[in-house]
């Protein structure tokens, strides 16, 4: 991914795609919100995105962060880059989620954030999330469980990368995004936007694009996937979900795992 950024206002309604209010959506699945939290999370997903773009940085390792980030629109990773170029990406983000929510305290970051997609972001100061924090302590018990899932997804993929089949590792990663991408509404049916390549596949569960290549093929196959023109569709979550030992307790998201419980 190319290390030099793209910043613009965006001048085009960037959202006209994007899910309504993805991070209140998001906050919801951990706790019930008044009224006055939900116009105040409104509020700042309100405002004048910035536009990245297509796999440009938005942060950089090792830069100084001034600002919390909140996906409003696009698909971005966290990644790790080392000297000769390769990286290692420990997370994919989606609409609604924010972009290290103590990320301001560091003084500086120990790993990049690059946009897969064109990306738009809501710079968040701190004096703002601070605000919010305040004021509204339903949102700040949403924030942490927030914190909480995040980092139980970090776990996850350690066990990914480190004990999983090339199989399980992929078939794995696709039912925790398709899942990730319903908590927000994102998807249609069974169906959902992928803009992934199979080296960002790849460098998220530790394989050669030619090792991605080979295990799609396999799941589609065996008619688990069907991957078409940036179009993921999962004919039956049960069954991926077996392949991949895919158990969605870490997600911690009770629609996410009624649906899960529906499909098997």
């Amino acid at each position: 991914m190319p290390h030099g950024s793209s910043a613009t206002l965006s001048t085009a309604d960037a959202n006209a795609d994007a899910p309504a209010n993805p991070l209140l959506r998001r906050l919801e699945e951990y706790t019930e919100l008044s009224a006055e939290a939900r116009a105040a999370l409104a509020t700042i997903e309100a405002k004048l995105p910035i536009h990245i773009g297509a796999r440009r940085d938005l942060i950089k390792q090792g830069a100084t962060p001034r600002h919390v980030y909140l996906i409003r629109n696009g698909w971005a990773c966290r990644y790790k880059g080392l000297p000769d170029g390769r990286r290692q990406i420990v997370d994919f983000l989606i609409p609604g989620d924010l972009c290290d929510l103590n990320i301001y305290i560091l003084s500086r970051i120990d790993h990049s954030i690059g946009a897969i997609t064109g990306l738009d972001v809501i710079e968040i100061p701190r004096e703002t999330l601070e605000t919010l924090i305040d004021s509204h302590p339903q949102i700040t018990r949403a924030l942490w469980w927030q914190e909480l899932v995040s980092k139980s997804c970090h776990r996850e993929w350690i066990v990914n990368v480190g004990a999983r089949s090339a199989m399980e590792r992929v078939a794995h990663l696709l039912c925790e995004m398709f899942l990730r991408l319903e908590s927000i509404g994102a998807t249609a049916g069974r169906s959902c936007d992928f803009p992934l390549t199979q080296g960002d596949l790849g460098d998220a569960t530790g394989l050669t694009a030619v090792h991605v290549n080979r295990t799609l093929q396999r799941l589609r196959e065996q008619g688990l996937i069907t991957l078409v023109n940036r179009k993921l569709v999962i004919p039956d979550m049960a069954a991926l979900k077996a392949i991949g030992q895919f158990n969605p307790d870490y997600l911690h998201l009770d629609r996410l795992q009624r649906h899960v419980e529906k499909a098997g």
